[in-house]
């Protein structure tokens, strides 16, 4: 407004001649106004704080589960598998098998019929608790999840105890024949387990340590292998070493 526009009246008092209101009352106002500006400007400008301080459970983009959704739900407002990051939780509650199976041997079997030809598959197992009971099993399927359960099935009624000592070491050497197999075994102090084939997989499963065995044939089938390492661990006496050694002495 120009400065001309503004007279004294009274010699006190100066009034705007367009609208006939006090300056000074005008001047006043905007004084009470100015703090009220400044505060609303540091709240525009403040951080507003994020979902968790604010209690709200919804998530941007639709992906977040509150109450009123029923539960955590994944993108589009659809349920979520699993629980809470992906059920981790009941992995860490799963309970460990007794009883540790191994894998020694799968073999594809064809079969022609009239109609064609017809496969299956032949799965050996080892399976053992590492504690001294240890088995091996055969199963036939037409796909090789039903084979291994067939075959830890198996193996699991076929279990033998071998008698280990304190130290899970076999008492003294002894000797095993399957079919064509045969093998050796005997303890080897302080060398761990040095065996190969199937019967690595038998020995490990027992739990035995520092054990060496040798195969004296030829053969690579590896159920052959592993059934005869059976076998020589069914030779073990229970006797301990130094009770063998009397023995021996005194039939000699």
């Amino acid at each position: 407004m120009p400065a001309k526009d503004i007279q004294p009246n009274n010699g006190s008092e100066v009034k705007i001649p367009s609208t006939g209101v006090d300056a000074a009352a005008v001047v006043e106002a905007v004084a009470e106004v100015a703090p009220v500006a400044e505060v609303a400007a540091v709240s525009v400008n403040k951080v507003t704080p994020g979902r968790k301080l604010r209690g709200d459970p919804a998530r941007r983009g639709g992906r977040g589960g509150g109450p009123s959704s029923g539960g955590p739900q994944g993108q589009g407002g659809q349920q979520r598998r699993g629980g809470p990051r992906g059920g981790r939780s009941d992995s860490r509650d799963r309970v460990k098998p007794e009883f540790d199976s191994k894998i020694i041997d799968i073999r594809r079997v064809t079969r022609v019929t009239s109609g064609g030809r017809r496969m299956n598959f032949s799965v050996s197992v080892v399976a053992g608790d590492r504690k001294g009971r240890v088995g091996v099993g055969l199963g036939k399927g037409g796909d090789t999840a039903g084979a291994v359960e067939k075959a830890t099935r198996e193996a699991k009624k076929h279990l033998i105890k071998v008698p280990l000592s304190a130290q899970m070491v076999i008492p003294h050497a002894v000797e095993g024949k399957y079919g064509s197999a045969v093998i050796k075994i005997f303890p080897a102090r302080g060398s761990g387990v040095v065996a190969g084939s199937s019967a690595r997989a038998v020995i490990e499963l027992a739990g035995i340590k520092d054990v060496c065995a040798k195969f004296l044939s030829g053969s690579k089938n590896r159920l052959n292998n592993a059934r005869a390492a059976i076998e020589a661990l069914k030779n073990l006496s229970k006797m301990s070493k130094d009770q063998l050694k009397v023995n021996k002495l005194q039939s000699s």
